[in-house]
């Protein structure tokens, strides 16, 4: 019997991508800690052996402190901060559930389309781009919909805007309605007291606030979510988000359920051991002076940002393109004469807005003047 090999090695491209690096100051990925790239390229061992397991329970510890919870259900979901988010609507909405999506960005949005898979009744309320809700909106909103969850965006990444979030969980609990609280882009970088605040469903990702490359999708549950999951009258509709079986992988058990992704896993211990060796509040404030000292430098380019000051995020900030501006070109320059990234505008603000990031490993006082001076050189007519 006569076997042909098909010879693919014609159709390989001439020539390959060479990947550099670059300085990345979009809205995430943001550069890494050369500690955690290291960390990445240590030998993978098995997601069962007894070493793996220790490192599980360091990571788990340390997202609490990150988010300042005690929730015992607080994990690193294998999977991109996309599948975090999934996994809090997956694991807690039936059908017919009200899910109430308070909407002012990008992310909002992706919340109600995500809710709505799930089979829940969704219902919304908005905002325009760049502005935050009120408590007696949200409250007003609880009573008239009389929602099972209040799903809202901490940091919405599309817009830069910090929602305020004190006293929403109290409102929330006295309406039997659990908080769900997109905090993807501050996490580790923006005051967070998951339950001083009575959040219960919340999640985030590596590559932001934490510094790591992006793979890892924190995720936590507070105990009255964990409730309504195990009451749940169907099955969670996702099997591999399906945290009833994760939590015996995660907890004592430690009863096979998928191979975790171990690299990653190294990655984000390290990224969390960096902020728990820094403080969490020295991180926070450390992001804060920094974004301040880009927002002044910003303004003396003679350059606007999109959302007021009492409610801008230090991690991601939006910049008005001036008129007469093409934000792509503008960000194309940067990158291939600088060797920098930014990010353009989502959505509604698609062409109207630059995102430039200050996260993790690049909030700092001279990455802030570096990308201050090459943003002055390209804006120059």
């Amino acid at each position: 019997m006569t076997t042909f090999v098909i010879n693919e090695r014609d159709r390989f491209p001439q020539t390959r991508v060479e990947i550099s690096g670059r300085w990345l100051f979009g809205p995430g990925p943001s550069n890494a800690d050369p500690r955690i790239l290291a960390a990445m390229s240590l030998p993978p061992i098995g997601h069962l052996d007894p070493d793996f397991l220790t490192l599980m329970n360091e990571s788990q510890s340390l997202l609490r402190y990150a988010w300042q919870t005690e929730n015992p259900m607080t994990i690193p979901v294998s999977g991109t901060g996309s599948a975090a988010m999934e996994a809090t609507l997956a694991n807690t909405v039936e059908p017919g559930d009200v899910v109430l999506v308070a909407v002012k960005g990008y992310f909002g949005h992706r919340l109600v389309d995500m809710a709505g898979r799930y089979g829940a009744d969704v219902r919304k309320i908005t905002k325009p781009w760049g502005e935050v809700f009120n408590l007696e909106e949200l409250s007003l909103a609880i009573e008239i919909h009389k929602p099972a969850i209040l799903a809202i965006v901490h940091a919405e990444t599309s817009t830069g805007v910090r929602q305020p979030l004190e006293g929403l969980g109290e409102i929330c609990r006295a309406n039997n309605c659990l908080l769900l609280v997109d905090t993807v882009t501050s996490l580790g970088a923006v005051p967070i007291f998951l339950d001083k605040w009575g959040i219960d469903l919340s999640y985030s990702c590596s590559q932001k606030g934490l510094g790591c490359p992006p793979g890892i999708g924190p995720f936590t549950m507070s105990p009255r979510a964990v409730e309504k999951m195990q009451n749940r009258a169907t099955k969670v509709a996702n099997w591999y988000l399906d945290m009833s079986l994760l939590s015996h992988y995660w907890g004592n058990d430690r009863t096979y359920h998928h191979t975790a992704p171990i690299n990653m896993n190294y990655a984000v211990r390290e990224a969390l051991y960096l902020l728990a060796e820094e403080g969490i509040e020295n991180s926070w404030k450390r992001h804060q002076e920094n974004a301040e000292s880009l927002w002044t430098g910003l303004e003396e380019l003679g350059l606007e940002c999109l959302v007021d000051k009492a409610y801008r995020l230090p991690t991601l900030t939006t910049v008005r393109v001036p008129d007469g501006l093409d934000a792509k070109a503008i960000a194309t320059k940067l990158r291939i004469e600088y060797n920098m990234e930014i990010g353009l505008g989502l959505g509604e603000l698609a062409g109207k807005v630059w995102r430039i990031g200050l996260m993790g490993y690049n909030s700092k006082p001279e990455k802030v003047l570096l990308l201050l001076a090459a943003l002055k050189k390209v804006l120059k007519p």
